[in-house]
């Protein structure tokens, strides 16, 4: 194998319940810090133990962190998956195995180097509890890979450090598992393997952090102080962080009191009718939720598009339907929430691509839902929430200042005649509210019933038909106001790629790589619907264009058929559903195909066009 300084990917196989992770973010976070970009994907199982896990590593100097789907390094570690995983490794790749076994020998392949390393059988001689010796039997391997990979010793004794510096048994035993594994290959093996790491500097303005962190932050910039929520794969974390910043930035310092309520209700219909509460009572409010969740929450959805309420809705999209697989990824609730609940409704939708764009789309999310007193969805998914991405720094402007949208104050109320809710509209459909409290002559019934635009009951058609048409203008007004499509165009593309959300980083892969094969394609990301023009114009302006997304009934070019004049013979979709996150050869191998000047890409040939 030729000699790659930052450019691989490893795949560690293991068993959930094991402690790998440990391990695995020691490792992921080691090469963050050595300056080198690297992406980490978390392949987890359902259940708390037993099953088969995996972590994926890349490492790419130009930046290229989308999936891989074969690898350079393969630790495999359960035997459940051993044949799996020796399929999986490149030819002329690595293999490391516990030799404390043998292995079976129709899992040896000629063109694959072995390394062996006895680390149970170390790490009993060496520890003496048996849940220590499973724990740093990790850790044993981790050291391995410091060698093999030439990650800064340094660098992982800081992280160390830093983990467990408090704690001396905890910081000496995984000090002494790291020499145990690193002196044996050291002492056995050649190290470094011919593709290993040197020390960059491409993530000094960059930061480690997960998607469901990054919205809470988002939803505490934003100004919420109210949540309600049910315990959900794979949105769980994000209320876990959003309670962390509370307890320290939501407390009043001089009299220590809790500047913010949040509440774990009984499900998650209850969690989205405090929200709407909360919200109608003028607090900014917000639930985290995924697909399931989102299904039960469909009536009261209604009711706050109909009674015109804010609400804040973080999807972190999982693999459905039903139960589904809870801990895999996807993106299959666009439709459910572009149209939740029965009758007619359309909600407005962001879609983040990455951390930075969580945290920045988070307070979007408020400032729209307000502007136009309307549920506003976020839709990120499992890949984004829970997996670390290096991502650009956080950016804050300390001028913000909330869009509260149309809030009569009780000088407002004392100006004018008389006061009814759903009117006057201004120039994007929306008409004044009030709050409870500030003004008697604000007062209201708020209904989700048949209402005329004065707010009393009615089922008169015309005004029904009044109502819900002013509520359809104020839906395709709020065009203008979302964030509008990512678009790059190149030299000589006739035809474009669509995409949304976490699939960003592989398409945009493809991209490069079809243009070094001599087929430039235009390239637009969707980050919200309604769409606006610039969406409609992207597909007017080529022959025809491919749209990649992660479900099984192309539900984001079914959106853009509905809600567009695009015809649908100009929409061809690229769809991969099963799971796990999409990789840049997914796409080139389903465009190759349709097109001859294209090729099948294999691992080998990335490599060569990356170089």
């Amino acid at each position: 194998m030729l000699s790659r300084i930052n450019d691989f990917a490893i795949k560690l196989a293991n068993v959930n319940g094991s402690g790998s992770a440990s391990a695995n973010g020691l490792i992921m976070q080691a090469i963050f810090r050595m300056g080198v970009p690297v992406s980490g994907k978390n392949l987890f199982p359902s259940n708390i133990q037993g099953l088969p896990t995996w972590y994926e590593i890349r490492v790419n100097k130009d930046g290229y962190t989308a999936r891989a789907l074969d690898y350079d390094l393969m630790v495999a570690m359960n035997a459940q998956t051993y044949a799996r995983d020796v399929k999986e490794v490149r030819s002329g790749g690595y293999l490391l195995y516990d030799s404390s076994w043998p292995l079976e020998k129709d899992l040896v392949r000629d063109d694959v180097n072995y390394i062996g390393v006895p680390l149970a059988h170390m790490c009993n001689e060496n520890f003496h509890e048996s849940r220590e010796r499973v724990l740093m039997k990790n850790i044993a391997t981790a050291g391995v890979l410091i060698e093999l990979l030439n990650i800064d010793r340094d660098v992982v004794a800081q992280l160390i450090e830093q983990k467990y510096g408090r704690k001396k048994g905890l910081h000496e035993s995984n000090r002494k598992a790291l020499r145990l594994g690193a002196d044996h290959v050291r002492a056995n093996f050649p190290c470094p393997l011919p593709f290993h790491l040197q020390t960059m500097n491409a993530n000094g303005d960059k930061i480690l952090i997960d998607g469901n962190t990054a919205v809470a932050l988002g939803c505490v910039y934003a100004g919420a102080t109210v949540a309600a929520w049910y315990p959900i794969t794979p949105s769980t974390s994000a209320m876990d962080a959003f309670k962390m910043f509370c307890e320290r930035f939501r407390k009043d310092k001089t009299a220590g009191e809790q500047n913010y309520l949040i509440l774990q209700a009984e499900d998650e219909l209850a969690a989205i009718g405090m929200v709407i509460g909360a919200s109608w009572n003028g607090a900014r409010a917000f639930t985290s939720t995924a697909g399931p969740g989102i299904s039960l929450m469909n009536e009261l959805l209604g009711f706050a598009y109909f009674a015109e309420i804010p609400a804040v809705i973080i999807d972190v999209q999982r693999v459905g339907p039903s139960t589904g697989m809870p801990t895999r990824t996807q993106q299959g609730d666009i439709l459910e929430c572009a149209y939740a609940s029965h009758g007619d409704t359309k909600h407005i939708l962001l879609f983040p691509a990455n951390p930075a764009e969580c945290f920045d789309l988070a307070v979007k999310s408020f400032d729209l839902a307000e502007q136009f007193q309307t549920p506003v969805f976020l839709l990120t998914d499992l890949d984004i929430g829970m997996n670390d991405w290096v991502t650009p720094k956080l950016e804050w402007d300390d001028s913000y200042h909330p869009n509260r949208g149309r809030v009569l104050s009780a000088e407002d109320l004392e100006a004018i005649p008389r006061f009814y809710r759903f009117m006057p509209e201004n120039g994007s459909a929306v008409a004044p509210r009030t709050l409870p409290g500030v003004s008697a002559k604000g007062s209201y019934f708020t209904r989700g019933s048949g209402h005329n635009k004065y707010g009393g009951y009615t089922e008169i058609p015309d005004e029904y038909r009044e109502v819900m048409d002013r509520l359809l203008r104020k839906h395709k007004e709020a065009a203008g106001f979302v964030p509008g499509p990512i678009v790059e165009k190149r030299k000589g593309a006739r035809v474009g790629i669509i995409t949304v959300g976490g699939c960003d980083a592989a398409v945009r892969e493809a991209v490069d790589i079809l243009a070094e094969q001599g087929t430039p394609m235009d390239y637009m990301r969707i980050r919200a619907f309604p769409f606006d023009h610039p969406v409609e114009a992207f597909i007017a302006a080529h022959e025809y264009c491919y749209v990649v997304e992660q479900n099984r009934d192309g539900q984001l070019r079914s959106l853009l058929i509905l809600e567009t004049s695009a015809p649908k013979e100009k929409l061809r979709s690229i769809l991969v559903y099963g799971g796990f996150p999409l990789s840049a050869k997914h796409v080139l191998n389903a465009i190759a195909p349709e097109m001859k000047t294209v090729k099948t890409v294999e691992t080998e040939e990335l490599d060569a066009i990356h170089r």
